[in-house]
């Protein structure tokens, strides 16, 4: 684990299997040096566990960073749960995960992520009180955290469009959306709202289906619509997207979307700034759902609150891409570093 690739000075990883029920999860706590380790739960069908290990190291040292710029009192922490067609999610399932959080005794709190929903975490809280993103605990709507992300990126690339293009508004011009989960379709109302012109992709046909006559958009294909001509692109599925092999075909000058994890890698974020893409860090823009169940689980928010919350998103993306600017530096390095700062400081 040591001398894993993705391992980054991560306080705990921990791995628990319950035989009766299939369930085969890792919690890794990145850093708990503001708080609990807080991060959503990942049900997903992994290649190995060598690519679960990955997944949960790097997405929650994005949590760390995440909760450390959106200014929370709240470390970082992911689970990933493997899943496949011989160990599907069931309730019993959901169950022993919720036990296994349980006994870690508030070290780190789960929520809903991709392959999960508020009606998962609600099983899974019955065995644990460490859950946020609940009804029960939602100061507006159900709980469900997508639409507070899905606006905090919108915010963010009005923030891009206004910085790079020079323009107020996003009517008339392209987003490409590669994605439309619970995040990606919510993103997709607020930028047709907003007059911008929509190419779409989903691996779900029908969702796609019905995302284009919503939204009068254009259908494209997952592993295409990322490098077509677009204004802006928004990747709102899962992560590892822009490498040395891809970055080269991007046909645009904005990357701001919803995805974890959409560099390949660190050096990956220098190979966007040298092609002249400007590039909102994800853990950045993509922090509206934390606030949210983050402010919820804490207790004292209100629905305004948060939403003023995340109408700081914008702020600190405009101040990150102004540094880039003046220092010819990629902004997904000046964003670590302003992260790893905020974590020092609060040790």
């Amino acid at each position: 684990m040591f001398d894993h690739p993705s391992f980054d000075q991560h306080e705990r990883v921990l791995f628990a299997h319950d035989a009766a029920t299939g369930l085969r999860a890792i919690v890794a706590v990145h850093s708990s040096a503001r708080g609990p380790a807080a991060g959503g739960c990942r049900f997903w069908h992994y290649n190995s566990s060598h690519d679960a290990i990955a997944d949960a190291l790097r997405l929650s040292r994005g949590m760390s960073y995440k909760n450390a710029m959106a200014g929370l009192p709240l470390g970082g922490g992911k689970a990933v749960v493997m899943v496949d067609a011989e160990r599907p999610k069931t309730p019993a399932m959901l169950e022993a995960f919720g036990r296994f959080v349980e006994s870690l005794q508030g070290q780190y709190i789960t929520a809903e992520d991709v392959g999960a929903s508020v009606a998962d975490m609600e099983i899974v809280a019955g065995q644990t009180r460490y859950v946020s993103g609940l009804p029960r605990t939602a100061v507006s709507s159900d709980g469900n955290p997508s639409p507070k992300t899905a606006l905090g990126v919108y915010l963010g690339i009005k923030a891009a469009v206004k910085f790079r293009l020079k323009k107020d508004e996003l009517r008339d011009l392209t987003v490409a959306v590669q994605g439309l989960g619970g995040v990606g379709y919510e993103l997709c109302k607020l930028l047709a709202a907003d007059g911008a012109k929509l190419r779409i992709a989903d691996v779900r046909e029908a969702v796609t289906q019905k995302a284009a006559a919503q939204f009068d958009a254009v259908v494209s294909s997952p592993d295409r619509v990322l490098f077509e001509r677009a204004d802006v692109i928004a990747p709102c599925a899962l992560g590892a997207l822009f490498d040395a092999n891809t970055i080269p075909k991007l046909q645009t000058p904005i990357v701001a979307g919803a995805a974890n994890n959409q560099l390949a890698t660190a050096q990956d974020g220098a190979r966007l700034h040298a092609a002249g893409v400007l590039y909102a860090p994800d853990y950045v823009i993509n922090a509206g759902g934390i606030i949210s169940v983050g402010r919820e689980y804490l207790g004292g928010a209100t629905a305004e609150s948060i939403v003023a919350e995340i109408h700081r998103i914008p702020v600190r993306l405009t101040e990150i891409f102004a540094r880039s600017s003046a220092t010819n530096r990629p902004t997904s390095e000046l964003a670590d570093e302003m992260a790893r700062q905020l974590l020092a400081e609060a040790r």
